[in-house]
């Protein structure tokens, strides 16, 4: 499924639903490409946090080129490239930092894949929520 731009350039900005609907679809395919790489790094024998960063940066990658255009309607710039990557960067950090503090408890407690998966959600579910209104507020607004 191909989604079509939306015109750039417009003073109209999308409605707060819209832009939330389309950064949690967005954040569907981006978790997909994360959680995919995640599972695979691990399964080639690199550890959870090594595994974690790697597929963070595809994850992230695949937001960014989705978001900046298709939620945000933005044609882009150096400062809020700029603006976004320091973002990222610090949501890099909580996320990871999340996912390596819980993985381990969660391990013992019921498995490696329930790690994962549990581990990927909460660190994702939070990294996104101040993803999204930073983004909104100060980079795209």
């Amino acid at each position: 499924m191909t989604i079509p731009p939306e015109p750039l350039g417009s003073d109209a900005r999308l409605p707060l639903g819209t832009q939330l609907f389309r950064f949690v679809a967005t954040g569907g395919v981006s978790a997909v490409v994360d959680l995919g790489l995640l599972m695979v790094g691990m399964a080639i024998g690199l550890g959870p946090t090594p595994a974690k960063a790697i597929s963070w940066v595809f994850g992230t990658l695949t937001a960014y080129a989705i978001n900046s255009r298709w939620t945000f309607q933005s044609g882009g710039s150096r400062g809020k490239l700029a603006a976004v990557a320091t973002l990222y960067l610090l949501t890099f950090a909580l996320q990871v930092g999340t996912f390596a503090a819980l993985f381990h408890p969660l391990e013992a407690a019921w498995g490696t894949t329930v790690a994962q998966v549990v581990g990927f959600v909460v660190a994702q579910g939070l990294a996104t929520a101040v993803n999204f209104v930073v983004q909104r507020v100060w980079i795209f607004s």
